[in-house]
Order: C-alpha cells, then structure tokens, then sequence
C-alpha cells in the first residue's frame, strides 16, 4: 500500500512533466469500520489511478488538514485553513522553481474550503480534483443509491472505493451502520455530533467493490477535461502575476468532493 500513498521514485525515474499532482486528505473520525486516513488512502488511490493514464507526477500527500467539525472523536486532528492554504502554495512554489508550472490538488475531504480559495487565487496555475460535479458523475457511473447530499460520510461511496482499492482496510460493521442526515445546515458551528453518534452520515450497507471500482474509472475519464482546461491557462500566470487574468472555473469554491 505504500507505493499508493508514497511514491518511491528515484530522482532519475521522476517524469519530466508540467503537471504536478498534490493528494490532500484528512486525519478523522469515519466511524467504526473505516480509518482516520481514509480521505488520505481516497486522494492518493485517485492520483494514483489519474497517474496512469496521464502524463502527471504524484507528490506524497498532505495527511492532515481542516477537520475541526470532527473533533468529537478521538483521533481526530486538525490544522488551519491558514496553515494548509501556505502549504499549498509552498509546494506550488517549489514545484515553479523545478520546471513543473502546473498543480492539481486531489481533494479526498470536503471540509478543506480554502482549497478553493488557494485555486482561485493562482491565476489559472492550479486545478481543484475531483470537484462535486465529478464526485456526482462518479457516483452516476458506479450505480450508486444514496446522493451526495445523503452520503456525505463513510457512506457508499467512501466505503466502495475502500472496498475496492483497499479491502484490508475496511472492517466489520458497514453493513449495518447506516445513518441519514440530510438537514446539516448548523453543522460548521455545531460540529457532526450533533448530526450523528457514530460518525457516519450516509447509507455504508449500499457500498460494494463493483462501485468503488465504477467510481474511479469515471473520475480517471473525468480528469481529462480538467487537465485540458489547466493546460489551456498558459504557463507562468500563477502567483507571481497577476492572479485574475487567468481565471479558472473551479465552481466559485463549492467544487469540493462530499466524503
């Protein structure tokens, strides 16, 4: 599994390609049945499957980020929207000064906003994937029951792609551990435990390997359009000029995966 989290390339195996590929995940609660690393192990399987097929270089991922409305778990850690947004554009920085002008963040948790932010600030240099349209075409793919509304949490699709890319890390207890939730508008303040005991928002029992699998073939074919777009922006717009001639529809910042 490691080789899936953290690439272990030498210098002189590293592609020479204009595009790199950043797995943002968390480090929190996903119920019973699925590890803290869960967005973690989901960005990286995304990059992982996006790198096979296109001409992209994997960087190891950010593990833990903005996951404070989970802090009524043990487990749980956190970093500030701050923090992650100087991360990002470190590494986007980093990555400028290499030759590699071009950086697509894999977002497998849905509550780092600012990623958004760090994107719409780049002027056209970065790319935020998979966003909710994506998330839901995936979902449409792979048969899914439960909408991105419902399943918001180590739900059927979280579970799916777990099942399928890392069965050893899924326990027991999915198949009867499902909750709804649907109305969560107090959920930034009041944090998930007032939406659920166990920690899971969504249908789990639904989830299967056949999904998960079907989910990821989409988000693969899906990544196509985002690179065009990214490539099509230029090189050299990012952060050190001007950071509106070269905007990218990333959906206003609500272009975040739901899990």
């Amino acid at each position: 599994m490691v080789g899936r989290t953290v690439p272990m390339h030498t210098s002189t195996e590293e592609r020479d390609v204009r595009v790199a590929l950043l797995p943002v995940g968390s480090f929190e609660q996903h119920g019973p049945f699925l590890p803290l690393a869960t967005d973690t192990v989901i960005a990286c399987t995304v990059a992982a499957e996006v790198a096979e097929r296109y001409p992209v270089r994997v960087l190891p991922p950010v593990t833990i980020s903005c996951s404070h409305e989970h802090a009524g778990w043990p487990g749980t850690v956190s970093i500030s929207a701050a923090t992650l947004h100087a991360v990002v554009r470190d590494v986007a920085e980093s990555l400028r000064r290499a030759g590699v002008p071009k950086l697509v963040l894999v977002s497998g948790h849905g509550g780092n906003y600012v990623l958004g932010n760090v994107v719409q600030e780049s002027g056209g240099d970065m790319a935020l994937f998979p966003g909710m349209d994506e998330w839901e075409d995936a979902r449409a793919a792979a048969g899914m029951a439960t909408s991105g509304i419902s399943d918001m949490h180590a739900g059927e699709l979280e579970t799916s792609i777990l099942l399928h890319a890392h069965p050893e890390l899924v326990r027991p207890g999915y198949e009867g551990a499902d909750h709804l939730a649907d109305d969560r508008r107090h959920l930034l303040t009041a944090g998930m435990a007032r939406y659920t005991g166990s920690g899971v928002i969504g249908r789990p029992s639904l989830a299967s390997a056949g999904k998960g699998r079907d989910a990821l073939a989409s988000l693969v074919r899906a990544f196509g359009p985002c690179l065009a777009v990214l490539d099509e922006q230029g090189e050299g717009a990012g952060q050190g000029g001007d950071e509106g001639q070269h905007p990218v529809d990333d959906g206003d910042g609500e272009a975040l995966g739901r899990p």
